[in-house]
């Protein structure tokens, strides 16, 4: 399950990030030991842990609906099985959120991380061709949820990996540099490819390998 992060100061279907947490987990406690067809909540169940009336209830499930959260029962009207998203937000962590000149600072540090995984890590059989941030990092957004940096990653050249000792595989090389990426800060999200046309758009490249 992926782990999801909201933050403090913004608003989540029309409410802050804790209550949405917080209800969300009241409504995943009601499925706890229950069969995977039984496993459901009424609209009356969803009203009550969220804590709104009949009409804000109405426009808050119809949202959680297009949003992906709930799915509609398709014979029992009123009822919704809850998705993995949902589940998701139920165990999200809460944080205050990376500032924007924070995501930057971030950014150098990673620039001076893919420079040193390539002229030192000279074991892996990777190196980094770019370094690319993407998703809200890209927006206007002065207050950032996480930093999404998608790594563009290529085999190093025979002539420059280490003459002695074990050479790790690929997929060992690509777990060390997602790991590395991952230790600059808990709100950073890696995402690695061998071909920067697969990275999510728009992006912005800050590091490339001469």
């Amino acid at each position: 399950m992926k782990k999801r992060t909201l933050i403090t100061k913004k608003l989540y279907f029309g409410m802050d990030a804790v209550r949405l947490r917080d209800a969300s987990g009241r409504v995943l406690s009601r499925l706890v030991g229950l069969s995977p067809e039984r496993a459901r909540v009424s609209t009356q169940n969803l009203h009550h842990d969220f804590g709104v009336n009949t009409v804000e209830g109405k426009a808050l499930v119809d949202e959680l609906v297009a949003e992906g959260l709930l799915q509609p029962h398709a014979e029992r009207e009123g009822d919704y099985f809850l998705t993995e998203r949902f589940v998701e937000v139920a165990a999200a962590r809460v944080v205050e959120p990376l500032t924007r000149t924070k995501a930057k600072y971030l950014l150098v540090k990673a620039c001076d991380l893919a420079a040193r995984i390539n002229a030192e890590w000279t074991h892996n059989p990777l190196e980094v061709e770019a370094v690319a941030p993407f998703g809200s990092y890209m927006s206007l957004d002065e207050e950032l949820a996480e930093l999404d940096l998608g790594i563009v990653a290529q085999p190093r050249e025979t002539v420059r990996r280490v003459r002695w000792g074990r050479v790790a595989t690929k997929t060992e090389g690509a777990i060390e540099i997602r790991a590395a990426f991952r230790e600059l800060s808990s709100f950073v999200r890696v995402q690695m490819v061998r071909d920067r046309q697969l990275l999510p758009r728009p992006f912005a490249v800050v590091f490339q390998q001469r």
